[in-house]
C-alpha cells in the first residue's frame, strides 16, 4: 500500500494570480479606475455572500447561471445563500437598501472584484474570476446606453487592445417582446427535435434563451429564426435608433447582431458585447457585455427605475494582454464642466468628451440634463471655474462658448481649438 501523500493543489477552476501576472490585472484595474473617475462614477463594493433569492429573482430562475452555475448552500441558521455569480443584482439590492433612489439621479457606480460560477473550466473561464463594471441607475435616456458602450470600449483601448468590435441588438420590452416570443416559440416548436435537451426545455420556459445557446446544433437552427429587430414597438425602435446615432458620432465600430440576447432575464432594449475582432479573439469570447435593465429595480422591490450597465471579464482581458506593452494611466480632478443643450449638441458632446479624455484633461458633464440653469448650478456647487456651453447653434457653427464662473465673462472658440485652449487655461 502506497504511503505517498496526496499533493494538495488549487481546486479545479480556481487559479492563483502570480506576481508575474499581476501587472496585467493591474493594467485592467487602472484603465477601469481612470475611466470611471473621468466619467464621475463612484466605486461600490458589495458582499461576496448574498441571499440566494436575490439571484433567483434578479438574474432569472431559468438562466444558465442560476440553473447550473451558482454556488448555493445553507448556513448553520438554515438560510439559503450564494457566492456572488455576478454583480448587477447586488448593486441594485444596495441601491434600494441604502435609499439611493432619493439621491440626485442618475446614480453612477463602478465595481471590481471576484465572482463565482460552477462551470466547466476552459480558456479564459474560471470558477473564481474577477469582474469589473459600470452601472447607471435612474435615467432612461439612450445617451446613457451610449455612454456605457463608450466607456466599455475605452477600457479595452486604454488597456492597449486593438481590432475591437461592438455587437449590438435591441431585445425590446414588455410591450413588444411577448408577441416576438410567440413567433419564436412557433419557429422552434417545428424544429424541436433538432434542439439540444436544454433548449427543448427552454422552449416552454423562455424561447429567447435558445438564441443564447452555444451548442452547435442549436446555432444552426437559430440562423433562420425570426429577428426581434423586426418586431420592436415604436418606443423601443426610437430608443435603439438614438443609441446607434450616438455611436455613429463617436465612430466606435459596431455591427448589428439580430440574435444577440445575453444570458440574463433582466435585460430590456439595448444589449451589446465587445470582442477582439480576430479569429483568436472570437475563440476567447466576449470581453465585455451589458445593456439596459429597466425592470430590475422594481422586480427586486424598489420603485420603477430605468437602468443600464456593463460587466467585463478581467481574466479574459488579462489573457489577451500578456503580449501587450503596458503604460501607466494618470487622472486629475475636474476643472471644467461641459453644459450641453439639445440632441445635436449631446451627440457631438460624446466625441468632444473623448478628445478631452485623450488629452488627459478631466471634465465633468451630465448628458441627461437639458436645463442650462441646472447644469450651471451643478458646476457652481462643485466649485468648477470653467464651463463650456454647447447648444444647437454652437453645434451647427462648430463653435463653443467658455464661461469663467469666477467673473461671469464669456468667450467663443472654434470647436476644433477648444481642447488646446483649455489646456493652456488650466495650466495657469
Amino acid at each position: 500500500m502506497s504511503t505517498k501523500k496526496a499533493k494538495i493543489q488549487s481546486l479545479s477552476g480556481m487559479h492563483d494570480i502570480l506576481p508575474i501576472d499581476q501587472k496585467y490585472f493591474q493594467r485592467v484595474f487602472k484603465a477601469v479606475e481612470g475611466i470611471a473617475h473621468f466619467y464621475n462614477f463612484g466605486r461600490i463594493e458589495t458582499p461576496i455572500l448574498e441571499d440566494a433569492e436575490l439571484f433567483y429573482k434578479g438574474t432569472g430562475a431559468d438562466t444558465e447561471i442560476v440553473e447550473k452555475q451558482m454556488y448555493t448552500f445553507r448556513t448553520k441558521g438554515g438560510d439559503a445563500v450564494v457566492l456572488r455569480p455576478e454583480w448587477t443584482p447586488s448593486i441594485v439590492r444596495a441601491y434600494i437598501e441604502h435609499g439611493m433612489q432619493t439621491m440626485p439621479q442618475p446614480v453612477k457606480l463602478w465595481y471590481y472584484g471576484p465572482c463565482f460560477r460552477y462551470e466547466r473550466p476552459q480558456a479564459g473561464r474560471y470558477r473564481q474570476f474577477h469582474q469589473f463594471g459600470f452601472e447607471i441607475m435612474g435615467d432612461k435616456s439612450p445617451s446613457m446606453d451610449s455612454q456605457i458602450i463608450q466607456m466599455s470600449y475605452d477600457v479595452l483601448k486604454e488597456a492597449r487592445l486593438k481590432n475591437l468590435m461592438v455587437e449590438i441588438n435591441s431585445i425590446g420590452d414588455s410591450e413588444c417582446r411577448p408577441y416576438f416570443k410567440k413567433n419564436l416559440m412557433n419557429y422552434f416548436k417545428s424544429r424541436r427535435s433538432s434542439l439540444c435537451p436544454d433548449c427543448q426545455r427552454r422552449l416552454k420556459q423562455n424561447p429567447l434563451r435558445i438564441l443564447d445557446c452555444k451548442e452547435e446544433k442549436c446555432q444552426k437552427v437559430k440562423t433562420d429564426a425570426p429577428q426581434i429587430i423586426n418586431h420592436l414597438c415604436e418606443g423601443c425602435h426610437n430608443h435603439f435608433k438614438k443609441v446607434l446615432e450616438f455611436l455613429d458620432e463617436t465612430e466606435i465600430p459596431y455591427s448589428l447582431n439580430p440574435y444577440l440576447v445575453r444570458g440574463l432575464d433582466y435585460y430590456t432594449k439595448t444589449v451589446f458585447e465587445i470582442f477582439e475582432n480576430t479569429p483568436e479573439g472570437r475563440l476567447q469570447g466576449a470581453l465585455l457585455g451589458g445593456g439596459r435593465y429597466d425592470n430590475l429595480v422594481k422586480t427586486l422591490g424598489g420603485r420603477d427605475t430605468p437602468a443600464c450597465g456593463v460587466a467585463g471579464g478581467v481574466e479574459r482581458i488579462a489573457n489577451v494582454l500578456k503580449t501587450k506593452e503596458l503604460k501607466p494611466l494618470k487622472s486629475d480632478d475636474a476643472k471644467i464642466f461641459l453644459a450641453q443643450l439639445g440632441d445635436l449638441a449631446k451627440k457631438k458632446s460624446l466625441k468632444l468628451l473623448e478628445e478631452f479624455r485623450r488629452a488627459k484633461i478631466q471634465i465633468m458633464e451630465v448628458l441627461s440634463k437639458d436645463s442650462l440653469k441646472s447644469q450651471l448650478g451643478m458646476a457652481n456647487k462643485l466649485g468648477i471655474k470653467y464651463v463650456l456651453i454647447f447648444g444647437q447653434k454652437e453645434a451647427l457653427d462648430r463653435e463653443i462658448v467658455l464661461r469663467d464662473m469666477d467673473n461671469g465673462t464669456q468667450e467663443t472658440f472654434k470647436l476644433s481649438d477648444i481642447v488646446k485652449e483649455m489646456k493652456k487655461k488650466i495650466k495657469k
